[in-house]
Protein backbone atom coordinates (compact mmCIF):
# COMPACT_ATOMS: atom_id res chain seq x y z
CA UNK A 1 0.00 0.00 0.00
CA UNK A 2 1.26 3.21 -1.23
CA UNK A 3 1.63 6.19 1.82
CA UNK A 4 0.98 9.43 0.27
CA UNK A 5 3.41 12.17 1.15
CA UNK A 6 0.40 14.44 3.29
CA UNK A 7 0.04 11.48 5.21
CA UNK A 8 3.40 10.54 5.97
CA UNK A 9 3.81 14.13 7.47
CA UNK A 10 1.21 13.73 9.35
CA UNK A 11 2.22 10.77 11.15
CA UNK A 12 5.87 11.83 11.80
CA UNK A 13 4.30 15.17 13.33
CA UNK A 14 2.20 13.03 15.66
CA UNK A 15 5.78 11.34 16.56
CA UNK A 16 7.20 13.89 17.11
CA UNK A 17 4.96 16.45 18.60
CA UNK A 18 2.50 14.09 19.98
CA UNK A 19 -0.56 13.53 19.74
CA UNK A 20 -2.70 17.38 19.12
CA UNK A 21 -5.22 16.50 22.10
CA UNK A 22 -2.89 15.59 24.79
CA UNK A 23 -2.00 18.80 26.59
CA UNK A 24 0.33 20.19 29.31
CA UNK A 25 -1.28 20.87 32.89
CA UNK A 26 -2.12 24.13 33.69
CA UNK A 27 0.36 25.61 36.13
CA UNK A 28 -1.85 27.58 38.79
CA UNK A 29 0.08 29.62 41.13
CA UNK A 30 -1.82 29.64 44.47
CA UNK A 31 -0.79 32.94 47.00
CA UNK A 32 -0.64 31.98 51.30
CA UNK A 33 0.67 34.00 53.94
CA UNK A 34 0.56 32.05 57.20
CA UNK A 35 1.23 28.01 57.18
CA UNK A 36 -1.50 26.19 58.59
CA UNK A 37 -3.76 29.19 58.69
CA UNK A 38 -3.94 29.68 54.50
CA UNK A 39 -5.08 26.12 52.14
CA UNK A 40 -2.11 27.35 49.95
CA UNK A 41 -0.13 25.67 52.66
CA UNK A 42 -1.79 22.84 53.27
CA UNK A 43 -3.56 21.48 49.77
CA UNK A 44 -0.07 19.75 48.71
CA UNK A 45 -0.28 18.18 51.98
CA UNK A 46 -2.71 15.63 50.96
CA UNK A 47 -1.70 15.09 46.87
CA UNK A 48 -3.64 11.37 47.60
CA UNK A 49 -6.58 13.26 47.30
CA UNK A 50 -5.87 15.63 44.41
CA UNK A 51 -7.36 12.96 41.81
CA UNK A 52 -6.28 15.73 39.09
CA UNK A 53 -3.09 16.99 40.53
CA UNK A 54 -0.43 16.34 37.87
CA UNK A 55 -3.43 15.62 34.94
CA UNK A 56 -5.18 18.58 34.14
CA UNK A 57 -3.43 20.77 36.59
CA UNK A 58 -0.31 21.52 38.26
CA UNK A 59 -0.31 23.42 41.80
CA UNK A 60 2.47 25.61 42.66
CA UNK A 61 2.18 27.57 46.12
CA UNK A 62 3.57 31.14 46.73
CA UNK A 63 4.17 32.75 50.00
CA UNK A 64 3.54 36.50 50.88
CA UNK A 65 4.03 38.38 53.68
CA UNK A 66 0.56 40.17 53.54
CA UNK A 67 -2.06 40.22 50.45
CA UNK A 68 -1.12 44.02 49.30
CA UNK A 69 1.49 42.02 47.45
CA UNK A 70 -0.58 39.51 45.86
CA UNK A 71 -2.50 42.61 44.23
CA UNK A 72 1.15 43.51 42.03
CA UNK A 73 1.37 39.81 41.05
CA UNK A 74 -2.17 39.62 39.89
CA UNK A 75 -1.43 42.49 37.90
CA UNK A 76 1.99 41.08 36.76
CA UNK A 77 0.72 37.67 35.45
CA UNK A 78 3.15 36.28 38.66
CA UNK A 79 0.24 35.18 40.17
CA UNK A 80 -3.32 32.81 39.40
CA UNK A 81 -5.18 32.74 42.47
CA UNK A 82 -4.48 35.60 44.89
CA UNK A 83 -5.92 35.06 48.69
CA UNK A 84 -7.29 38.32 48.91
CA UNK A 85 -8.67 40.06 52.27
CA UNK A 86 -11.88 41.70 52.14
CA UNK A 87 -9.67 45.07 52.41
CA UNK A 88 -7.63 44.08 49.58
CA UNK A 89 -10.49 42.79 46.96
CA UNK A 90 -11.44 46.68 46.44
CA UNK A 91 -8.29 48.53 46.62
CA UNK A 92 -7.04 45.39 43.56
CA UNK A 93 -10.43 46.21 41.89
CA UNK A 94 -10.66 50.14 41.68
CA UNK A 95 -7.12 51.50 42.55
CA UNK A 96 -4.87 48.70 40.81
CA UNK A 97 -7.54 48.68 37.88
CA UNK A 98 -8.29 44.92 38.29
CA UNK A 99 -11.54 45.33 36.78
CA UNK A 100 -11.74 41.64 36.15
CA UNK A 101 -11.66 40.00 39.44
CA UNK A 102 -13.67 37.57 40.95
CA UNK A 103 -14.20 36.07 44.24
CA UNK A 104 -14.08 32.26 43.28
CA UNK A 105 -14.25 30.77 46.39
CA UNK A 106 -14.68 31.34 50.26
CA UNK A 107 -11.29 31.14 53.36
CA UNK A 108 -11.45 32.24 56.27
CA UNK A 109 -14.17 34.00 58.46
CA UNK A 110 -13.62 35.88 61.68
CA UNK A 111 -16.14 36.75 64.39
CA UNK A 112 -18.79 33.74 64.50
CA UNK A 113 -19.81 33.31 67.64
CA UNK A 114 -17.72 30.86 69.44
CA UNK A 115 -15.02 30.54 66.70
CA UNK A 116 -11.31 32.50 67.05
CA UNK A 117 -11.06 36.64 66.22
CA UNK A 118 -8.02 37.98 65.35
CA UNK A 119 -6.04 39.35 68.11
CA UNK A 120 -3.55 42.78 68.44
CA UNK A 121 -1.60 42.22 71.11
CA UNK A 122 0.38 44.75 73.79
CA UNK A 123 2.74 43.79 76.52
CA UNK A 124 1.04 41.68 79.65
CA UNK A 125 2.66 44.35 81.99
CA UNK A 126 3.87 47.42 79.95
CA UNK A 127 1.99 50.99 79.89
CA UNK A 128 -1.15 50.10 77.00
CA UNK A 129 -4.12 49.73 79.34
CA UNK A 130 -6.01 51.40 77.06
CA UNK A 131 -6.61 51.77 73.33
CA UNK A 132 -6.14 55.89 73.93
CA UNK A 133 -2.90 54.87 75.43
CA UNK A 134 -1.77 54.10 71.58
CA UNK A 135 -1.39 58.17 71.36
CA UNK A 136 2.20 58.99 70.70
CA UNK A 137 2.91 55.10 70.16
CA UNK A 138 4.48 52.28 67.74
CA UNK A 139 1.89 50.17 66.03
CA UNK A 140 2.85 47.37 63.86
CA UNK A 141 1.26 46.52 60.94
CA UNK A 142 1.58 43.69 57.57
CA UNK A 143 1.16 46.56 55.03
CA UNK A 144 -0.90 49.38 54.19
CA UNK A 145 -4.16 47.77 53.70
CA UNK A 146 -4.30 44.38 54.56
CA UNK A 147 -7.16 43.07 56.91
CA UNK A 148 -5.53 43.60 59.93
CA UNK A 149 -4.27 47.50 59.10
CA UNK A 150 -7.78 48.05 58.02
CA UNK A 151 -8.60 46.56 61.80
CA UNK A 152 -6.21 48.67 63.70
CA UNK A 153 -6.78 51.92 61.52
CA UNK A 154 -10.58 51.27 62.13
CA UNK A 155 -10.94 50.83 66.03
CA UNK A 156 -7.87 53.63 66.33
CA UNK A 157 -10.28 56.09 64.59
CA UNK A 158 -13.07 55.00 66.69
CA UNK A 159 -10.86 56.39 69.70
CA UNK A 160 -10.13 59.53 67.80
CA UNK A 161 -6.85 58.45 67.12
CA UNK A 162 -5.42 58.96 63.19
CA UNK A 163 -2.13 57.25 61.57
CA UNK A 164 0.83 59.85 61.34
CA UNK A 165 -0.80 62.22 63.32
CA UNK A 166 -1.26 60.13 66.58
CA UNK A 167 0.71 57.09 66.24
CA UNK A 168 3.38 55.88 63.94
CA UNK A 169 2.83 52.63 61.55
CA UNK A 170 5.62 50.24 60.87
CA UNK A 171 5.36 47.22 58.60
CA UNK A 172 6.86 43.73 59.25
CA UNK A 173 5.89 40.27 58.50
CA UNK A 174 3.26 38.29 60.78
CA UNK A 175 6.12 36.24 61.67
CA UNK A 176 8.08 38.97 63.53
CA UNK A 177 5.37 40.69 65.51
CA UNK A 178 6.37 38.77 69.07
CA UNK A 179 9.93 39.77 68.44
CA UNK A 180 8.86 43.65 67.65
CA UNK A 181 6.49 43.37 70.97
CA UNK A 182 8.78 41.56 73.28
CA UNK A 183 11.52 44.15 71.96
CA UNK A 184 9.59 47.23 72.74
CA UNK A 185 9.87 48.37 68.78
CA UNK A 186 6.30 48.27 68.57
CA UNK A 187 3.37 49.02 71.00
CA UNK A 188 0.85 47.13 69.09
CA UNK A 189 0.94 43.84 67.25
CA UNK A 190 -1.73 42.43 64.97
CA UNK A 191 -1.27 38.47 65.55
CA UNK A 192 -3.05 35.51 63.73
CA UNK A 193 -2.99 31.91 63.89
CA UNK A 194 -0.83 30.11 64.15
CA UNK A 195 1.87 32.52 65.64
CA UNK A 196 -0.95 33.58 67.99
CA UNK A 197 -0.38 30.42 70.02
CA UNK A 198 2.60 30.60 70.20
CA UNK A 199 3.40 29.82 74.41
CA UNK A 200 6.00 32.36 74.04
CA UNK A 201 4.39 35.28 72.85
CA UNK A 202 0.86 34.34 75.89
CA UNK A 203 3.70 34.20 78.11
CA UNK A 204 4.43 38.32 77.62
CA UNK A 205 1.15 39.52 75.51
CA UNK A 206 -2.48 39.97 75.88
CA UNK A 207 -5.27 41.12 73.59
CA UNK A 208 -5.88 44.94 73.57
CA UNK A 209 -8.96 44.33 71.71
CA UNK A 210 -10.09 41.65 68.71
CA UNK A 211 -11.28 42.19 65.16
CA UNK A 212 -14.82 41.24 65.66
CA UNK A 213 -15.26 44.45 67.98
CA UNK A 214 -14.08 46.44 64.80
CA UNK A 215 -16.04 45.04 62.32
CA UNK A 216 -18.25 41.79 63.54
CA UNK A 217 -18.54 38.94 61.25
CA UNK A 218 -15.81 39.50 58.60
CA UNK A 219 -14.72 37.36 55.06
CA UNK A 220 -11.39 37.55 56.02
CA UNK A 221 -9.81 35.75 53.42
CA UNK A 222 -11.18 34.19 49.65
CA UNK A 223 -9.26 33.09 46.74
CA UNK A 224 -9.71 35.25 44.06
CA UNK A 225 -8.88 34.98 40.23
CA UNK A 226 -8.81 37.41 36.82
CA UNK A 227 -11.60 36.41 34.79
CA UNK A 228 -9.13 35.84 31.54
CA UNK A 229 -7.36 33.20 33.55
CA UNK A 230 -10.94 31.30 34.58
CA UNK A 231 -11.72 31.32 31.11
CA UNK A 232 -8.50 30.41 29.51
CA UNK A 233 -8.53 27.52 31.98
CA UNK A 234 -12.03 26.70 33.29
CA UNK A 235 -11.65 23.06 32.82
CA UNK A 236 -8.71 22.39 34.86
CA UNK A 237 -10.25 25.38 37.05
CA UNK A 238 -13.07 23.17 38.25
CA UNK A 239 -10.79 20.27 38.38
CA UNK A 240 -8.48 22.21 40.87
CA UNK A 241 -11.70 23.18 43.13
CA UNK A 242 -12.55 19.59 43.50
CA UNK A 243 -9.73 18.26 44.75
CA UNK A 244 -9.30 21.66 46.79
CA UNK A 245 -13.00 20.82 48.37
CA UNK A 246 -11.87 17.32 48.82
CA UNK A 247 -9.02 18.61 50.62
CA UNK A 248 -10.86 20.86 52.68
CA UNK A 249 -13.56 18.45 54.03
CA UNK A 250 -10.96 16.29 55.08
CA UNK A 251 -8.66 18.52 56.85
CA UNK A 252 -12.08 20.06 58.57
CA UNK A 253 -13.35 15.81 59.42
CA UNK A 254 -12.95 15.94 63.54
CA UNK A 255 -12.02 12.15 62.92
CA UNK A 256 -8.68 13.22 61.00
CA UNK A 257 -7.61 15.91 63.63
CA UNK A 258 -4.55 14.08 64.88
CA UNK A 259 -3.52 13.86 61.37
CA UNK A 260 -3.99 17.49 60.55
CA UNK A 261 -2.04 17.97 63.89
CA UNK A 262 0.79 15.84 62.87
CA UNK A 263 0.59 17.63 58.95
CA UNK A 264 0.82 20.95 61.02
CA UNK A 265 4.02 20.09 63.31
CA UNK A 266 6.06 19.47 59.86
CA UNK A 267 5.25 22.09 58.19
CA UNK A 268 6.12 24.48 60.89
CA UNK A 269 8.87 22.03 62.80
CA UNK A 270 6.59 22.62 65.89
CA UNK A 271 5.58 20.20 68.53
CA UNK A 272 2.00 18.83 67.60
CA UNK A 273 0.71 19.24 70.72
CA UNK A 274 0.91 23.27 69.60
CA UNK A 275 -2.11 22.42 67.26
CA UNK A 276 -4.25 20.91 69.34
CA UNK A 277 -6.72 24.10 68.23
CA UNK A 278 -6.24 23.67 64.67
CA UNK A 279 -9.80 23.35 62.36
CA UNK A 280 -11.83 23.76 65.85
CA UNK A 281 -13.38 26.16 67.68
CA UNK A 282 -10.61 27.62 69.21
CA UNK A 283 -9.56 28.34 65.13
CA UNK A 284 -10.90 30.75 62.54
CA UNK A 285 -14.28 29.27 61.21
CA UNK A 286 -14.09 27.79 57.67
CA UNK A 287 -17.18 26.44 55.39
CA UNK A 288 -16.53 22.93 54.32
CA UNK A 289 -18.09 24.02 51.26
CA UNK A 290 -15.89 26.77 50.48
CA UNK A 291 -18.47 29.34 49.64
CA UNK A 292 -17.86 32.65 50.51
CA UNK A 293 -19.88 34.80 53.20
CA UNK A 294 -21.17 37.68 50.47
CA UNK A 295 -23.50 39.53 52.73
CA UNK A 296 -20.44 40.14 55.61
CA UNK A 297 -18.08 40.70 52.99
CA UNK A 298 -20.27 43.94 51.43
CA UNK A 299 -20.24 45.34 54.91
CA UNK A 300 -16.32 44.53 55.50
CA UNK A 301 -15.62 46.58 51.76
CA UNK A 302 -17.59 48.95 52.96
CA UNK A 303 -15.40 49.70 55.81
CA UNK A 304 -12.54 49.64 53.57
CA UNK A 305 -14.30 52.62 51.79
CA UNK A 306 -15.17 54.53 55.01
CA UNK A 307 -11.45 54.34 56.07
CA UNK A 308 -10.63 56.23 52.24
CA UNK A 309 -8.62 53.38 51.08
CA UNK A 310 -11.32 53.51 47.84
CA UNK A 311 -13.21 56.15 46.81
CA UNK A 312 -16.51 54.01 45.54
CA UNK A 313 -19.14 51.96 46.54
CA UNK A 314 -17.95 48.39 45.30
CA UNK A 315 -21.28 45.88 44.84
CA UNK A 316 -19.21 42.83 45.78
CA UNK A 317 -21.91 40.57 43.77
CA UNK A 318 -20.70 42.26 40.58
CA UNK A 319 -17.08 40.83 41.14
CA UNK A 320 -18.03 37.23 41.68
CA UNK A 321 -17.82 34.14 40.38
CA UNK A 322 -19.11 30.70 42.35
CA UNK A 323 -19.97 28.88 39.08
CA UNK A 324 -16.28 27.07 39.57
CA UNK A 325 -17.33 26.07 43.18
CA UNK A 326 -20.50 25.53 42.57
CA UNK A 327 -19.53 22.75 39.40
CA UNK A 328 -17.00 20.90 41.59
CA UNK A 329 -19.39 20.63 43.94
CA UNK A 330 -21.92 18.96 42.16
CA UNK A 331 -19.19 16.53 41.11
CA UNK A 332 -18.88 15.21 45.42
CA UNK A 333 -22.19 14.62 45.55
Amino acid sequence: MRVSPAWLLAILAVLVLGSPTSAEPVKIRLAWIAPVSNWGSLLLEKKDLARHLGQSYELEPVRYNGTPQMITALASGELDIADLAFSTLPIAIENAGLDDLRVIAGGLQDGLPGYYSQEYMVLADGPIKTVEDLKGRVVATVAAGAAVDVAIRGMLRRHELENKRDYTMVEAPLSTMRALLAEKKADLVPVVPPFSFDPELRKIARPLFLHSEVSGQTQLLMWTARKSFIDANRAAMVDFMEDALRITQWFLDPANHKAVMEISARITKQPPERFDWVFTEQDYYRDPTMLPELDALQKNVDLVRDLGFVKDDLAVVQYTDLSLIQEATTRLK
